[in-house]
């Protein structure tokens, strides 16, 4: 198998590689429209690459608009395809049918196997193997609904609680929070990051800025 995993930074992503237990050969992010920031998660590019070193794959990546997002996606799942002779990409959704829709389409356009090892398991069964497991999750942003006090949080059953005691999913599957991955079974080495300010970017979503520690 030569895989590409669409890697978000967060738990999700991290936790369906680490399901297929395949090292993978590429990651692809998505950037916003101006190219510095991940889109949702909003992680730099500096800690996204020290996640790909820490896994020992090379990153990629695009920027895009929503609109432009599916186009500009196909294109470059294509090129890596071709550059790569990947054979499978592999996602974290969990139970959105559009999105699971949406991959299956990108990847028939690009000639590789969809896989999605996460696929309509129970929440809470999840997130504690994900915890079991060993990956070291922080939410990184969150909705106006658990608010900035959510931030820098670790995901741990202290924080479930939390969750479940606000009423949102424990999973952040409908966009309520993302998170950034740390440390996981597949790292080298954990990433050591600095926590900035707190910020709101006036859409009803706050994030916390993210600094690589330096050695």
């Amino acid at each position: 198998m030569k895989l590409l995993c669409s890697w978000s930074g967060g738990k999700d992503s991290c936790y369906a590689l680490l399901k297929l237990q395949q090292k993978p050969t590429v990651l692809l992010n998505a950037l916003n429209e101006n190219g510095e920031m991940s889109r949702s998660h909003g992680l730099s590019k500096a800690v996204l690459h020290a996640q790909a070193d820490a896994l020992g794959a090379s990153i990629h990546f695009i920027s895009a608009t929503w609109n432009d997002y599916t186009t500009k996606f196909i294109d470059k799942l294509k090129t890596l395809s071709n550059q790569y002779e990947l054979t499978d990409a592999v996602f974290g959704d969990i139970d959105i049918e559009s999105h699971r829709e949406w991959e299956e389409k990108v990847c028939k356009e690009a000639n590789i196997k969809c896989n999605l090892p996460l696929w309509q398991q129970e929440r809470r069964k999840l997130v504690t193997e994900m915890i079991d497991a060993g990956i070291v999750a922080m939410i990184v942003s969150c909705n106006d609904h658990l608010g900035q006090d959510f931030l820098g949080r670790i995901i741990n059953e202290e924080t479930i609680a939390l969750l479940d005691a606000k009423g949102v999913d424990i999973c952040g599957e409908n966009g309520e929070f993302h998170t950034v991955v740390l440390d996981c079974p597949l790292f080298h080495t954990p990433i050591d990051v600095i926590t900035g300010e707190k910020m709101s970017n006036g859409t009803g979503y706050h994030f916390i800025e993210l600094f690589l520690k330096e050695e």
